[in-house]
């Protein structure tokens, strides 16, 4: 299910325009509703991106479904054909919108180079392009993939037949686009070779379309892939610039924890010594007042001096 990004692109353009008296101001001639417009048109080509990857991922399991049949199913290739058709209508469109996108930025930087929202419709684009030519490549690798697998059933099937082929000599075979060059010789006497001969000429069929759409596609491809190489290395910046500062905070994050520690070892330490300082302490006013009450009680007592009657004076 596609996600609401455009709070978190508003969010963003908000931020940006938080800048300070020494940066420079935004300039959008008033107009509130400017960039609304374009966050809608980012969001639709979003959308239109993560369909195509989603029939991408359908494609995918098509392909595997027909080469897993014993048999061709009709009804299984004509939905592949359309999901391809949609795919190609879908990206073409994609591209449009980004090369109109890309010719405004162009315009803007005339005007204003240092424009806020400048800044925030390069970096949407450049992302948008970057999964525009992800999710295509995966596309062209799966078309790819597809047809050396239609290869690899073709020339089991030429086995079979007892016609054996190399790789090299089966592509020779495909380059002259002729389904007669694989079932020449193959006697059609049995069922068996009959439903071989229809495999072969099937997976033919779908080898000339995949190599097909993927000449059609090829100019767009590298269109998009020149863009997005182009616009690498400033991406390549930003990349190095966001991890380094979540290296920092990952550091910073590790040195708050040493101090935490050495800081709760630091107290623990002083605890023990004021602690050993006040028993010391109370141990020496122990000893203090049993050493005064032994020497009291050692102490002998003096006798009182005798007195002496006074002489009569009779």
């Amino acid at each position: 299910m596609t996600k609401d990004r455009l709070a978190a692109l508003r969010a963003a353009q908000s931020d940006e325009d938080d800048v300070g008296p020494d940066d420079v101001a935004v300039n959008v001639d008033g107009n509130v509703g400017y960039m609304d417009d374009f966050f809608n048109e980012v969001e639709e080509i979003r959308e239109m991106i993560e369909k195509i990857q989603n029939n991408v991922e359908e494609v995918k399991k098509k392909h595997s479904e027909i080469l897993s049949a014993p048999q061709t199913d009709e009804k299984v290739k004509q939905e592949l054909d359309d999901m391809m058709t949609d795919i190609k209508k879908t990206a073409n469109r994609v591209r449009a919108k980004l090369k109109v996108i890309e010719q405004n930025i162009e315009s803007e930087e005339h005007v204003s180079k240092a424009s806020a929202d400048l800044r925030i419709k390069k970096t949407q684009h450049s992302t948008l392009s970057r999964k525009f030519v992800e999710v295509m490549t995966e596309y062209n690798r799966t078309q790819t993939d597809y047809r050396e697998r239609c290869k690899g059933r073709i020339q089991r099937q030429l086995e079979i037949t007892g016609r054996n082929t190399t790789s090299e000599e089966l592509e020779d075979m495909l380059e002259q686009g002729n389904p007669a060059v694989f079932t020449q010789g193959i006697i059609m006497e049995t069922q068996q070779a009959k439903q071989t001969l229809a495999d072969i000429e099937a997976r033919h069929e779908d080898i000339v379309k995949l190599e097909t759409s993927i000449r059609e596609l090829h100019d767009m491809f590298m269109d998009m892939a020149m863009l997005v190489e182009s616009q690498g290395e400033l991406m390549n910046r930003i990349e190095n610039h966001v991890q380094e500062a979540q290296d920092y905070v990952d550091t910073a994050k590790q040195d708050t924890k040493k101090a935490i520690r050495y800081q709760s070892k630091a107290r623990r330490k002083k605890l023990m010594c004021a602690a050993i300082g006040v028993g010391v302490m109370l141990l020496l006013i122990l000893i203090l007042v049993l050493y005064f009450i032994i020497n009291r009680d050692n102490t002998p007592s003096t006798p009182p001096a005798a007195t002496h009657p006074p002489p009569d004076g009779g």
